[in-house]
């Protein structure tokens, strides 16, 4: 009966001063709003991270360290140190223990986005997420040494379709004054959103690649010595060089004598290493940063709580009257405080359940966007643990911040001294 009696109390305590508290209710909501969307944001961005690549046992480039292999090759940021010879390509070939290789060479970019060029095994072996297939959307995998597959990203930012006309550029910088207006593309194939750098790339062939390249010498065309499309489709090319290969093994158990071997290659200088391990390694280092940004949002969370005692302490003042008469009626200082501790609750349960709606929305709107302009891929789906044990620290936090103004509230009906209820 007497927790009923409270709670009908601080309802209509709450309704009375609704104006100020709902403002005090709405800065709850931002703060937790903010702090759980960091962490819902943080799990899925390391989700998308993991699953990148997956079912590549090793990706092997000339000698760097891993890190820097890991981010040119899989994520299409900086440069390769070096090339690996086309024939050290054609000797792992024929390394019983490797199942498949898929060649890559960089550095060309079509409007900012990185242009990779390879060939049918990456569409055949190259796996993301759990296990997952690259798919074409329309059109078809890449065939004449002229043809160009556009990520999906790539393809809507820049709004293509098939059969489009694309001209590449030499270099892999943003902006660049030396194209190859002389040999364009046509998109034969977009591929299906993956969710991974893989969207936001251009993808031509091998023998495309060395045929733009026909009479440039430093990064600059020799007039006279480039060839047309129509000479181009005459002749046969061959790499001398490539920057990367993704290999898959036929015993898995290899791995690590296969990343040693390799690593002691002596007709030149490689680097194996594990995608896995590198990617966990960069996600240590970012996630000293993720870790201090989720810190100081918890902060805010606090500073919000603490704005909440600021305001029901001023309340207090003018509450005077009120718990006079509820000492009159006989409510006791016990039942009193616990008016303190509902109101605290029920604002930051409110906060709460807003701040989960409110999330749930932004998610609907903005995942496609992430996915569009950074290649992440952010879904709705049920809280995991750790996410509810931040959104439960919210009520929690409140109820000890409740009790200052609870005690103040209980020492203050005391010393009235009404009632009949006989607590002293």
């Amino acid at each position: 009966m007497k927790a009923r009696l409270g709670l009908s109390l601080a309802t209509a305590s709450l309704w009375h001063r609704r104006k100020v508290l709902a403002l005090v209710c709405l800065t709850l909501t931002l703060s937790v709003t903010l702090l759980l969307g960091i962490q819902y944001l943080r799990t899925e961005v390391k989700s998308s991270f993991a699953s990148t690549i997956s079912d590549t046992d090793l990706i092997i480039g000339a000698r760097s360290g891993q890190l820097n292999l890991l981010l040119y090759t899989v994520f299409h940021i900086g440069d390769a140190t070096n090339n690996i010879r086309w024939s050290t390509f054609q000797a792992l070939k024929k390394d019983a223990r490797i199942d498949w290789l898929i060649p890559i060479s960089l550095g060309d970019s079509y409007k900012g986005f990185r242009v990779v060029a390879t060939d049918q095994a990456f569409g055949e072996h190259f796996r993301f997420g759990r296990g997952q297939h690259l798919k074409l959307a329309e059109g078809q995998w890449f065939s004449g040494i002229f043809d160009v597959v556009l990520g999906a990203g790539t393809a809507r930012t820049l709004n293509h379709g098939i059969n489009d006309e694309v001209v590449l550029s030499h270099g892999g910088g943003r902006t660049s004054f030396s194209n190859h207006k002389g040999t364009p593309f046509t998109v034969t194939g977009i591929l299906e959103a993956t969710g991974t750098p893989v969207d936001q790339a251009v993808y031509i062939s091998l023998q495309g690649m060395e045929a733009i390249h026909v009479g440039w010498e430093s990064g600059v065309a020799i007039p006279g010595r480039t060839l047309t499309p129509e000479q181009a489709r005459d002749r046969e090319f061959r790499p001398k060089t490539i920057t990367a290969v993704f290999a898959g093994l036929d015993r898995k158990i290899l791995t690590f004598r296969v990343q040693r071997d390799l690593n002691q290659y002596t007709e030149e200088p490689l680097s194996a290493i594990l995608p896995g391990v590198a990617l966990s390694e960069l996600w240590r280092l970012m996630g000293q940063f993720e870790r201090a940004l989720l810190g100081i949002t918890g902060f805010v969370v606090i500073t919000s709580l603490i704005g909440l005692i600021a305001v029901l302490l001023t309340l207090q003042a003018q509450r005077a009257h009120e718990i006079a008469i509820l000492r009159a009626i006989g409510a006791s200082p016990s039942l009193i405080a616990s008016l303190y501790i509902i109101e605290c609750l029920a604002l930051a349960v409110v906060a709460c359940l807003i701040s989960l709606a409110l999330g749930a929305l932004t998610i609907s709107m903005f995942g496609p966007w992430f996915l569009a302009n950074y290649g992440v891929q952010i879904q709705l789906r049920p809280l995991n643990l750790e996410e509810w044990a931040l959104l439960a620290f919210v009520p929690l936090a409140a109820l000890l911040v409740a009790l200052a103004p609870a005690l103040s509230a209980w020492q203050q009906s005391r010393s009235q001294g009404f009632g009949s209820s006989g607590e002293s």
